[in-house]
């Protein structure tokens, strides 16, 4: 410590390396952390908890050409009669309902003023009981308003800020495809997720959107199960059910896909995992730096000590005690390094989550690895000048100036 804190500007410029290696492997690695939280946590708050839906394709990761090509030929459209079928066949269903998602976006407008690329959705009135819609003012549709095919809608608060900017929404009507729609809600701001806005969706009556855009267009039926304990039970009940309907063979797979909040964030939890091993090796180059940097130093380090290890060897330190000395002065200077790159991860950390949607969170197995890596690399890296240091002639050592 006395020689580490004798040439302290050294000692930081040395350290330099180590504190950006270990803060850049614990900083990514609570980067991919709290993406994953992240997405988790969005798609669970958006989809709700214990549910699934039913879709013709429904995949999470990649899919090869040929992969995709065999989901559209044996995968066949959702239609609006499974929905009853999945209802009276699954008894841990809660809900169930049907949402339908146009392909593309279409503009909405209110007398001069047009909101380009709004989202319509189709959907029952109970989707509201099923996925996390929460109304900043107003209501959503009612089932007889569904029954009936009446023009209400729901619309997002970029919508509505855009439309009826100095104005209550509610009440008023908004123009989609020449069809004029009375504002029956808002959407309480759900801001963006992966860079796109969740705030410029407009709920209308499923059996209004099917006018709109035709029976077939992205059918989803979406599920809710009574409790956390019979949601498997639930998800099979239901696959059972479309089998059941669709006769499809013991033997053979299903035509239709079933997917879930929790498979979603299984699938990006292989993605994250899939960037972490690529990203942290990367990482670790700049720990490599660092410990060439506190290799050299140590020989410098040799090189001005020769009179003292002379002096020591005089007196009776063996090669072991000489090597242990400058092992210990490489190993605490970099661990040194280690503690202070995971304080400055941790600010790095505290600022990103601050000023961003992504919560980063550095776990125990990110602070153990940077010590442990840090301590490692002076370790290693402090073998050589060690034995330069030990294997010096006292005599010669002790002629040294």
């Amino acid at each position: 410590m006395s020689a580490i804190w004798a040439h302290k500007l050294r000692a930081v410029l040395t350290l330099l390396g180590i504190i950006i290696g270990v803060a850049s492997v614990v900083a990514v690695g609570a980067s991919i952390e709290g993406f994953r939280v992240y997405v988790t946590s969005t798609i669970t708050k958006t989809l709700g908890a214990n549910t699934f839906f039913i879709a013709r394709i429904a995949r999470t990761g990649h899919l090869s050409r040929e992969e995709w090509e065999k989901l559209i030929r044996t995968h066949k459209n959702v239609k609006k009669e499974e929905m009853f079928v999945v209802e009276r066949n699954c008894p841990d269903c809660a809900t169930v309902g049907i949402m339908q998602r146009g392909y593309g976006a279409s503009d909405i407008k209110n007398k001069s003023q047009v909101f380009y690329d709004a989202n319509v959705l189709g959907a029952t009135a109970n989707i509201i009981r099923i996925q996390n819609i929460d109304l900043e003012d107003g209501r959503f549709f009612y089932d007889n308003e569904v029954q009936h095919s009446i023009f209400v809608c729901v619309i997002g608060t970029d919508i509505r800020d855009k439309l009826f900017p100095t104005q209550n929404a509610l009440g008023k009507t908004v123009k989609l495809k020449g069809y004029d729609f009375y504002v029956v809600g808002v959407e309480a701001r759900k801001g963006t997720f992966m860079g796109q806005s969740q705030d410029n969706l407009i709920w209308i009556p499923v059996s209004v959107y099917e006018k709109l855009y035709g029976i077939l267009r992205n059918i989803s039926i979406r599920v809710k199960a009574e409790n956390e304990s019979t949601f498997l039970t639930a998800q099979e009940q239901a696959r059972i059910a479309l089998r059941s309907f669709r006769k499809i063979r013991p033997n053979a797979e299903d035509t239709f896909d079933v997917l879930s909040p929790q498979g979603i964030s299984e699938s990006v939890g292989q993605f994250t995992g899939a960037i972490a091993m690529v990203v942290t090796p990367i990482t670790l180059i700049s720990l490599l730096v660092g410990g060439i940097v506190v290799m050299n130093i140590m020989l410098v380090s040799v090189t001005e000590r020769t009179q003292e290890i002379g002096l020591r060897k005089s007196i009776g330190a063996r090669r072991m005690d000489i090597m242990l000395q400058f092992i210990l002065e490489s190993v605490v200077l970099s661990s040194l390094g280690g503690l202070f790159g995971l304080l400055l991860a941790y600010g790095i950390s505290a600022i990103v989550t601050q000023t961003t949607p992504i919560p980063m969170s550095i776990s125990f197995g990110y602070i153990l690895l940077s010590l442990i890596v840090s301590g490692g690399i002076g370790l290693i890296f402090g073998i050589y000048p060690a034995y330069r240091a030990a294997k010096l002639d006292p005599i010669v050592a002790l002629q040294k100036e």
